[in-house]
Formats: C-alpha cells, structure tokens, sequence
C-alpha cells in the first residue's frame, strides 16, 4: 500500500519563521490555498482515505485535501503531532539561535529518536488498516523530516517546504521512500521563496 505524507499550509508563524512545536496554530489564508492546490494536484490520482494529526493546521489541510479528492473528513491519530519544542516553541530562528546555539539542550525538547518512533508506530498501524490502499497523511516538517531520516538515512533530503508531498510504499511489513518531493507536487511550490520556509525542523 501505499502513504503520501503531506505537510500541512502555511501558518502565520511559519511566514514569521516563527518554532511551533506542538503549539496549535491555525494556517493562514496563504497556508489554505496551498492545501487547495495540494488536493487538486493529489486528485491526479486514486485515494482512499485521509489521515492527519489533531492539530488545526494539518486537520484543515488535510480537510481541505480530503474534499478536492472527494473523500469523507480526516480521521486523526494524536503520534502524528509536530516534534515536541519545549521552550523553544514560539521563539524565532534568530532567537533560538541566540538562547539555545548550536546543538544546546532545548528544555523540554522531544527527541527526534521518540518522534520517529511514535510517526512510524502511526504508520504502521495506518497502513495495516488500508491493505492495498493508498492514503494521505497529513503532518509537519519536524515529524516528515524524523520519518525520512529514519527510512532513507542515506538519502539527500532538502526543505520540506508547506503543502509538500513525499511518497512512501509499505510492503512485507516495512517502509520504503518512493520519492522526496513527490512530481505530483512540483505545482505547490511554484513561486516560493523557499528561505522563508521555517528552517527549525531541520536541527538535530
């Protein structure tokens, strides 16, 4: 079967380069016409189900999606909730740098091992519930990022920008990489300025 991860739109914290952790911030209007032209780009193909996480800014997307494809309201699973910030959450990139440098301690901070492993527990259980189905997951880039460096460690992953798609086949009870930013998704990216895209979800 196969797993489409989704991240959610913009919100206005991600416009202000903004950690949102767990911090349940809305999208913004930018942030829900990136979902639209996800869901239509998504619509290429044959769904069956919705999956995102409980908060707003990838319940929306993901409701959004799920009516360009014509599918019934997300259901939503509490292991795919962004990475866990701690105190770093609602400080900029400028700011974190400044009170946490480098690989600094975070207090309260999830560790990425725990993310992935609560993400592919989520995964796995999706996938056993969809045989020969394929679903769309929608998430964030901390948890994204967390699953691919745990599937694909060799892989050369770059930014994963709102409203981006990544592929994933699971089959003989694992998960594969089909591919980093999907060609389904090339259209959702076009015009942006990549470098305004959170950089957080990137450090270890």
């Amino acid at each position: 079967m196969l797993l489409y991860l989704v991240r959610h739109g913009e919100t206005d914290w991600n416009s202000q380069r903004r950690i949102q952790g767990t911090t349940d911030i809305p999208l913004n209007d930018v942030g829900r016409g990136q979902a639209a032209r996800t869901g239509l780009l998504l619509a290429r193909r044959q769904w069956d189900a919705v999956v995102t996480s409980p908060l707003s800014r990838a319940l929306e997307t993901g409701s959004i999606i799920a009516g360009e494809l014509g599918l019934p309201v997300p259901t939503t699973d509490d292991r795919l909730v962004e990475r866990n910030y701690g105190e770093a959450e609602g400080l900029d990139f400028e700011e974190m740098q400044r009170l946490f440098p480098g690989d600094t301690r975070v207090p309260g901070r999830e560790k990425r091992s725990a993310v992935a492993a609560r993400a592919l527990d989520a995964l796995m259980d999706i996938a056993h519930a969809h045989p020969e189905e394929s679903v769309v997951v929608v998430s964030h880039g901390g948890l994204i990022r967390s699953v691919l460096r745990k599937v694909d460690p060799e892989g050369d992953h770059g930014m994963i920008t709102n409203g981006s798609v990544h592929s994933f086949r699971y089959e003989d009870g694992a998960l594969s990489l089909i591919a980093f930013d999907d060609p389904i998704e090339e259209e959702s990216i076009e015009g942006e300025d990549l470098r305004e895209q959170n950089p957080v979800e990137a450090r270890k």
